[in-house]
């Protein structure tokens, strides 16, 4: 058994979707010009009055019943007094006392070792949610040199915070968790999750103790701006501080800053207690009930999170565990899927043989495509080759109306022509030849092309020599097929091949 156990609790902050901002009609964008888009009550003037955007409460409440809290049915705003350099009003309007949801909990994989199984009797580890609530960004500060800019932009814009128990004992379990959660809110549409942009942040309290004697003294670590970097902090922080009081020091309560060029964790400010923000009931906004109309528009907000659909995907489709996880990675992805396997079995396809067709095509083909155009799995509703499409290109592959090579010539196609894989296939005459009669001239051609091969195949058909049969028929379907420009069905042909190739062996 270790000596020592580590406790980390993870504070991750997600802009929630909305058009504008918490507390006031301001847009609510990335990216566009800096102070663009601001007015004095985001900005702080005095006298002004905030208002609630309540699609802001209602993306903040469909999160927190996604992670099993509970809601409270009346909740209020405070006011974070602390001087913010990005936020002029020197104030935070959150939630402190009556937060949005409350005792929640997740399931992630034992030892955090990459992303929920779709396998039954998969291990896992619950990590219990605190608490999400709801509050305002700050701005953005950008420091070059001596000199140091704020863009107000993001000061108000919806953030919901979603606070952990400290149940998590590695970076791995902390990295899963926070992968996990961005799968999460991408799939219910109320974040983009794009942690390169701050839309997700994360923020990470962490102690060590010797085991047995419950928490250390915590130390909050900020600047983790991506899953991995959640990891390699976490881990760096045990370590340090292991190292620290093996030597006879004590850790110290403090914030530290993740340095991602040395790889190390270093020193930002004393952490402070929820004593220093001074926190009050925020004046100008009164408390806000869940009514019943609030709570159902929460409850059809809810979809089926990613990993209890892989979970029903690979026991429904009976898909391999790595084609569960690539088409359920988003949900547009995972819908596209289930689209195209409706209509393949309206096609007339068996259930599971159109699923894993359709999977080996969303995997090799289609995931091809998207990424040399630079598209994510949740930009597949931007190709012209719909499932529906897909569907029927596979359904004319499994009806032998076209060949497999003929079919990725169709899939090119179709993602450039706004037409119907099966009036693409009749406007250029790629549909295979299937009539036996047209088949028999066909391989009546190729045998008087080639005679020895054929007078060959026979006699190693009559005395046994199976290889040799086997490699001038083959030869010989070639040709057949050849002779019909490419357009009998590879199957009939092999079949009409034998039969003549049999019934010659027969006769000597």
């Amino acid at each position: 058994m270790m000596k020592y156990q580590s406790f980390i609790g993870l504070e991750v902050h997600i802009h929630l979707l909305t058009k504008s901002k918490a507390f006031c009609s301001c847009r609510a964008a990335f990216g566009d010009e800096p102070n663009s888009n601001v007015c004095p009550v985001c900005m702080g003037y005095p006298g002004v009055l905030p208002a609630l955007n309540g699609e802001a409460m209602r993306m903040g409440a469909v999160v927190a019943r996604a992670l099993n809290c509970t809601l409270s049915p009346k909740t209020w705003f405070e006011r974070k007094q602390y001087f913010y350099p990005d936020m002029p009003k020197n104030y935070q309007i959150s939630q402190f006392a009556s937060p949005l949801g409350v005792d929640g909990w997740v399931d992630i994989p034992a030892g955090g070792g990459g992303p929920a199984s779709s396998a039954a009797g998969t291990a896992t580890k619950r990590i219990r949610i605190k608490e999400c609530h709801l509050e305002e960004d700050a701005g953005k500060m950008i420091h070059a040199g001596n000199v140091s800019l704020v863009d107000y932009n993001r000061a108000g814009t919806s953030l919901l915070e979603i606070v952990t128990e400290p149940d998590f004992e590695t970076g791995a379990e902390a990295e899963c968790y926070v992968q996990q959660l961005r799968r999460t809110v991408r799939y219910l549409g109320v974040c983009d999750g794009n942690m390169e942009e701050g839309s997700l942040r994360c923020d990470a309290n962490v102690s060590v103790n010797l085991r047995g004697q419950g928490l250390g003294s915590k130390v909050e670590i900020k600047n983790l701006n991506s899953s991995r970097f959640v990891r390699l902090g976490l881990d760096y922080e045990i370590e340090r501080q292991v190292a620290l009081v093996e030597k006879g020091g004590m850790v110290r309560q403090e914030t530290r800053l993740w340095n991602e060029n040395r790889d190390q964790t270093e020193t930002m400010r004393v952490k402070e207690s929820s004593n220093d923000y001074r926190f009050f009931p925020e004046p100008d906004l009164p408390p806000f009930s869940a009514d019943a109309g609030f709570i159902s528009s929460v409850e059809a907000g809810l979809v089926e999170l990613p990993f209890d659909r892989e979970r029903r995907v690979g026991s429904e489709f009976g898909l391999s565990r790595e084609q569960v996880t690539i088409v359920c990675e988003e949900r547009a992805f995972a819908d596209y899927f289930e689209a195209a396997v409706a209509e393949a079995e309206r096609l007339g396809m068996d259930k599971k043989v159109a699923a894993e067709r359709v999977a080996i095509w969303m995997t090799g083909e289609l995931k091809r495509v998207m990424n040399r155009d630079g598209l994510g799995a949740a930009d597949v509703g931007a190709l012209k080759v719909t499932g529906a499409r897909l569907a029927a290109i596979v359904a004319l592959v499994a009806s032998g109306r076209i060949s497999g090579k003929i079919a990725r010539q169709l899939f090119d196609a179709a993602l450039v022509e706004e037409a119907e894989p099966a009036d693409i296939v009749a406007a250029r005459g790629w549909e295979l030849v299937v009539d036996p009669a047209r088949i028999a001239a066909a391989v009546e051609e190729a045998i008087a092309a080639e005679p020895s091969a054929f007078s060959g195949a026979a006699a190693a058909t009559a005395g046994g020599d199976v290889g040799k049969a086997r490699t001038l028929s083959a030869f010989l379907v070639g040709k057949a097929i050849g002779a019909s420009g490419g357009k009998a069905e590879p199957g009939l042909v092999k079949a009409a091949v034998e039969a003549r190739v049999t019934a010659a062996a027969t006769a000597l």
